[in-house]
């Protein structure tokens, strides 16, 4: 039996947990639960007032992973430049796999979800579902942004949104 590596994450880290985006690593307990000794990962999520905790050996298998790289928000900033990708599904498919990448929990699928939903003032307006599956992945991107850059998250909005604008008026 393969024991599954222990990710090396410490207190005060801030992780990406893919159906939540980004925390911080409070502790590390270990509880009983169950009968057996579990050692748990306490994660906090400031913002949605929510804690987490996953088990520290199943942390890479659910997705938990560390913030990403200046080169992959670089890469991300680049998507968000791109032309808008949007397929001729129904629009209950595209939700769906709108949906899937927000909790992926990876950046560039966040950033291709914020490219393809972006709305410049001049265009039509967004569905209500249309807006909730931009503004999640907007928050998302932006958590993330804020973190790596160890900037609040108004500073990351207002890049992104400069993005989002100058792509629109080009």
């Amino acid at each position: 039996m393969s024991k599954s590596k222990k990710p090396e994450f410490r207190p005060n880290d801030f992780v990406v947990y893919p159906a939540h985006g980004v925390g911080q690593i409070v502790s590390i307990e270990v509880q009983e639960i169950a009968g057996m000794s579990l050692e748990l990962f306490v994660i906090s999520f400031e913002k949605d007032k929510m804690t987490l905790r996953v088990p520290t050996h199943k942390a890479t298998e659910v997705g938990m992973r560390s913030l990403s790289s200046p080169d992959v928000v670089a890469h991300a900033m680049k998507t968000l430049r791109g032309k808008a990708k949007v397929k001729k599904a129904m629009w209950s498919r595209r939700a769906q796999e709108y949906e899937q990448k927000i909790n992926s929990g990876d950046l560039i699928a966040i950033a291709e979800v914020v490219r393809d939903l972006h709305r410049a003032d001049d265009q039509r307006e967004q569905s209500y579902s249309e807006r909730q599956l931009y503004e999640a992945a907007l928050e998302r991107l932006t958590r993330e942004i804020a973190a790596v850059a160890g900037n609040d998250e108004t500073a990351a909005a207002k890049e992104i949104d400069s993005v989002l604008v100058s792509r629109a008026a080009a």
